[in-house]
C-alpha cells in the first residue's frame, strides 16, 4: 500500500465497501458523539467522512489532535446507514472506520476558520495566506484561474499562435502609469525597469517575422491600489501581423466568448454571453457617461443643453454654467412615479455625497412636470424635454449640468446610481445572469493635458491615426481618431489594443504634435524607431487582463480573491513582510543610498 494514499478524499464510492483504504489530508472537523469521533478529512479534491469507534485505543492520541493537523489514516470502507446518508457529499454513501492514524503535521489554534465563513477581515486572511487557501471558496476561485488559463492557451495555440517569454528586466517606458524601477549593480546609477506590458518587445516579434504572438505576460505597474488593479497583474497579450483592426477583433472575440461560455456557470448561475454591436468612444461617454460602460444597465443619458438655452427657460444655476461653454445631461428613469419621495430624496443626498448640489429632476405626471425645478421650465420647454428624452407620463428626468467631460463623467456615476436605487424586478433595473460585451472604438488620438497645459497622447502613443500620416497634417489634433479599442464587460475595461504605428515618419510626426522632439524619440524608442526602418509589417494587437476575467467568472469583487498570493490594498505583502529594508552592504552592492522623507518610521513614509 503507499506511504500516504490509496485514494484522495473525494474519490471513494459504495463500490469501495469492504476495502481498505489510506487516506490523507488535513482534519476539517471533528465532531463527538457519546464516545464515538467523526473526522471529516480534507484534501484538495473533497471531503470523506472518517470514525473512530467507542472504546478504540486511538481515542486518546486523536481526541487531542487539532483542526488543520495533516494526518494519515487507514481503514476500511463501510456503507452510511439510510438515515445517515448525506447527499450533498461525494462521498456521503459511505464512511471510513480508522484502524490506524498517523500525525504528519499538527497544527497550532487556526488564526481563522477554514470550516466555515468567520468573517475574518482581509488584513488576517492575507497574512495567513497558505491557511486562507485551504477554503473551499479559495480553492475553486484559484482552480478556476487555472482552468481559465488553459482554455486561453489551448485556443491561442488552436489558432497557431506562437507563445513567448518577453523579458522582465527591461528599458523604462511610457505606458501611462509609474515603472517599478531595479538598480543595477554592473552599471551604477543606471536602472532597469519592470515591463508595464510586453508592447514593444511584441511589435519587435512582428518585425522579426513571427505573424502571431501571444503570452500569458506579467505585467508591473506602480498605481494605487484599488479593488480591480494590482501592482503585479498578468494579461493575455496578442499581437498580429498584417491585420486591421476588424481582423483583431474577429480573431480573439471568438476566444474570449467560448472562454466564457465555458464558465459560466461556475458560480452556480447560468449567464448568458451577449456580445453588443461596436460602440465609439464619443458615443459612449455622451450616452453612457464612460469608455467602460455596464450594458446590463438600460438607462441612456442624452444632451438637454437647448432645452435650458432657451429664451423662456430661466434656470440661472444651469444658464449661467451654459454661457461659459457648458453642457446639461439628461437621465430618463421610466415609470418611477409610483417610487416613494425617499427614493428621489436618497439619490439627491448621493449628488451631494459625491460633492455636486444636488441632483435635480422633472417628473412628468398627468400630462405636466413636477419636481424641484419643474417651475422654471415652461410648458412649451418641457414638451422639447420629453421629446429628446423620450419621455412618457410616469417617466422622471435628472438633471446634471457642468463642462462636458465633467458633466460626462458625473452623469455616468449618476446613471449607475438611479439604476442602482430601483427596486429589484422595475423594467429599469440592472440586468442579471448576462456577461454584456462591447468594443470602444474610434478612440481620440490626442487629449488636451489641463495640469501640463499642452496636447498629449490619450491613449497609446505607438496607434496609427486613422487617415495614416494626412491626418496628421491637417486639422486640430483633438479631432484625429486613433485605431485604438477596449473591449468593456459589465463596466470592466477587460482589454486595450490597437493597430500599430508601423512607419517611422508616422511616429516622428506623432509625437512631434505631442511635444516630443525626434532626439526625445530617438532616446526613448530608437529600439522601435531603428526596427521599423527595415520593414516592419502593418501590425495590431490587444490585451485582455486575465485577473478581471477571472474575477468577473467567479462573481468575486476584488482581485485578490483570484490570486494565490497578492499584497494588500497597500501593496504589503504581510505574509512575506514585504517590501522590507535591506542590508547596507545591499545597498553599497548598488550604489545607492536613502533619502528617506523627514518623518519616516522603520523605512516607511508617515
Amino acid at each position: 500500500m503507499h506511504d500516504y494514499r490509496t485514494h484522495t478524499c473525494a474519490e471513494l464510492r459504495k463500490d469501495h465497501v469492504g476495502k481498505s483504504v489510506k487516506l490523507s489530508g488535513w482534519i476539517h472537523k471533528v465532531r463527538d458523539h457519546g464516545g464515538v469521533l467523526f473526522i471529516d478529512l480534507r484534501d484538495t479534491f473533497g471531503l470523506t467522512q472518517c470514525v473512530i469507534e467507542e472504546n478504540s485505543p486511538l481515542l486518546k492520541e486523536v481526541e487531542h489532535w487539532r483542526n488543520e493537523s495533516v494526518v494519515t489514516i487507514t481503514g476500511v470502507v463501510k456503507a452510511r446507514t439510510d438515515e445517515t446518508v448525506n447527499p450533498k457529499m461525494d462521498t456521503g454513501e459511505i464512511e471510513v472506520y480508522i484502524e490506524k492514524a498517523d500525525l504528519q503535521g499538527a497544527s497550532d489554534v487556526i488564526p481563522f476558520q477554514v470550516a466555515e465563513d468567520d468573517g475574518a477581515g482581509e488584513d488576517i486572511r492575507l497574512r495567513y495566506r497558505y491557511i486562507d487557501l485551504r477554503r473551499e471558496k479559495m480553492q475553486k476561485n484559484i482552480r478556476l484561474r487555472n482552468n481559465v488559463v488553459r482554455s486561453l492557451r489551448q485556443q491561442m495555440w488552436d489558432k497557431d499562435f506562437q507563445e513567448f517569454q518577453t523579458p522582465i528586466l527591461t528599458a523604462s517606458s511610457p505606458e501611462g502609469a509609474r515603472d517599478y524601477l531595479v538598480p543595477s549593480r554592473l552599471h551604477p546609477g543606471k536602472f532597469y525597469a519592470l515591463p508595464q506590458a510586453p508592447q514593444m518587445f511584441k511589435q519587435l516579434l512582428m518585425m522579426g517575422g513571427f505573424d502571431k504572438y501571444f503570452q500569458i505576460a506579467p505585467c508591473f505597474r506602480d498605481e494605487d491600489g484599488r479593488a480591480d488593479r494590482l501592482a503585479e497583474f498578468y494579461q493575455l497579450d496578442v499581437e498580429m501581423s498584417f491585420v486591421t483592426q476588424e481582423d483583431v477583433h474577429n480573431t480573439i472575440q471568438p476566444v474570449i466568448e467560448e472562454t466564457f461560455k465555458e464558465f459560466a456557470d461556475f458560480t452556480g448561475e447560468k449567464r448568458e454571453v451577449v456580445w453588443l454591436p461596436n460602440l465609439a468612444y464619443k458615443e459612449a461617454m455622451l450616452k453612457y457617461g464612460s469608455d467602460k460602460p455596464d450594458l446590463r444597465n438600460p438607462l441612456v443619458i442624452c444632451d438637454v443643453t437647448e432645452v435650458f438655452g432657451r429664451d423662456d427657460v430661466e434656470f440661472k444655476a444651469f444658464k449661467g454654467v451654459i454661457e461659459k461653454g457648458g453642457v446639461v445631461r439628461a437621465i430618463r428613469a421610466p415609470n418611477v412615479a409610483d417610487q416613494p419621495r425617499s427614493f428621489f430624496d436618497k439619490l439627491n443626498s448621493w449628488a451631494q455625497g459625491e460633492g455636486a448640489p444636488g441632483l435635480g429632476y422633472v417628473l412628468f405626471k398627468d400630462g405636466e412636470g413636477t419636481g424641484p425645478i419643474a417651475k422654471f421650465i415652461p410648458e412649451a420647454a418641457q414638451a422639447e424635454l420629453r421629446k429628446i428624452a423620450e419621455c412618457e407620463d410616469g417617466d422622471a428626468v435628472f438633471f446634471i449640468c457642468n463642462q462636458e467631460g465633467p458633466a460626462a463623467k458625473f452623469a455616468g456615476a449618476a446613471r449607475d446610481a438611479i439604476c442602482n436605487a430601483l427596486p429589484e424586478g422595475h423594467e429599469a433595473a440592472r440586468e442579471t445572469g448576462v456577461y454584456k460585451f462591447c468594443w470602444i472604438v474610434d478612440f481620440p488620438m490626442y487629449e488636451f493635458d489641463e495640469t501640463a497645459q499642452k496636447i498629449d497622447f490619450s491613449h497609446n502613443p505607438f496607434s496609427m491615426p486613422q487617415g495614416g500620416e494626412e491626418a496628421l497634417e491637417v486639422g486640430n489634433p483633438e479631432d484625429i481618431l486613433a485605431y485604438q479599442y477596449d473591449c468593456v464587460c459589465n463596466g470592466f475595461e477587460l482589454a486595450s489594443g490597437a493597430i500599430r504605428n508601423h512607419k517611422p515618419e508616422i511616429m516622428e510626426k506623432a509625437f512631434a504634435i505631442a511635444g516630443y522632439d525626434k532626439t526625445v524619440l530617438e532616446a526613448e524608442f530608437g529600439g522601435m524607431l531603428n526596427a521599423m526602418r527595415y520593414g516592419a509589417p502593418p501590425h495590431g494587437g490587444l490585451a485582455f487582463g486575465l485577473d478581471r476575467i477571472v474575477m468577473l467568472l467567479a462573481d468575486e469583487p476584488n482581485l485578490r480573491e483570484v490570486y494565490a498570493f497578492v499584497m494588500n490594498g497597500q501593496y504589503e505583502d504581510q505574509m512575506m513582510q514585504a517590501p522590507s529594508q535591506v542590508k547596507p552592504e545591499q545597498l553599497k552592492d548598488l550604489h545607492l543610498k536613502l533619502n528617506l522623507p523627514k518623518k519616516a518610521v522603520d523605512g516607511k513614509a508617515a
